[in-house]
């Protein structure tokens, strides 16, 4: 098990790439990029259609160790959930945007924002928010508010964004999305949903002629990954952890 893998019940490494243009939608275009990957990753065999001219292909999830590649009308993705390793899910990641000039005709100017995500997910049957609350503590000035006698947290979903250069084109944004309804909260019914943690490291703009996108990725997930290793196990995944296991 990877060492982010055992702080949370399930942990993915997530890329995405926002183009200016549309990307093409023809079908021709779409299954031969889409057979170029699964020649590459042959255990992705799961093809299938959404709305809106979406498109994945993705292995089987059984395992709880997979990959998956889609595409959208200006977005790129891929993720690997419960990876052997950060490392692996990059080459994966940067497999895929090798064949993008050539499959999807996506150029270095064609380039709205590249995105390197780790997720981390949390298993809680009760209300996440006052969980999330619990485990990281909330600001001072907040905590006689969330004190009213008989009220109910119904959101606490802290975000922090931070730019790493000067010229604010590579931005770091730590977000937690909760899953506890109103409903629940009403009627003390809770399910077990998912609490997430994501931690994305963004690069805006196009990029420069002599810049690749799989050398710009590597630097993104180098920066995410030393950031989590400093900022995120001790502060943030680790009292998670602690905090739902007292409970």
């Amino acid at each position: 098990m990877h060492k982010y893998g055992a702080l949370c019940d399930e942990f993915y490494v997530n890329m995405h790439l926002s183009t200016e243009m549309d990307l093409p939608q023809n079908r021709e275009a779409i299954l031969h990029f889409f057979e170029q990957i699964q020649k590459r990753f042959p255990k992705m065999s799961n093809f299938y259609a959404r709305e809106r001219g979406e498109f994945c292909l993705e292995e089987e999830k059984d395992p709880g160790q997979y990959r998956w590649v889609s595409t959208e009308a200006r977005r790129l993705c891929s993720g690997a959930v419960n990876p052997d390793s950060v490392d692996s899910a990059v080459e994966q990641h940067q497999t895929v945007l090798k064949l993008i000039p050539f499959e999807l005709s996506i150029s270095h100017l064609d380039c709205e924002s590249l995105n390197f995500t780790m997720g981390f997910d949390y298993t809680y049957r009760g209300n996440q928010n006052e969980l999330l609350s619990e485990a990281l503590g909330m600001m001072a000035p907040m905590e006689r508010l969330a004190d009213i006698s008989g009220s109910s947290l119904l959101s606490y979903e802290p975000v922090i964004q931070l730019a790493l250069d000067d010229d604010c084109k590579t931005q770091c944004r730590l977000a937690f999305e909760t899953r506890t309804t109103a409903y629940q909260v009403r009627s003390n019914d809770y399910s077990e949903d998912q609490l997430s943690v994501y931690l994305t490291l963004r690069r805006y703009d196009s990029l420069a002629s002599d810049e690749e996108f799989g050398d710009e990725l590597a630097r993104l997930a180098r920066l995410c990954e030393k950031m989590a290793d400093e900022h995120l196990v001790e502060n943030v995944l680790r009292p998670l952890q602690q905090t739902i296991a007292t409970k």
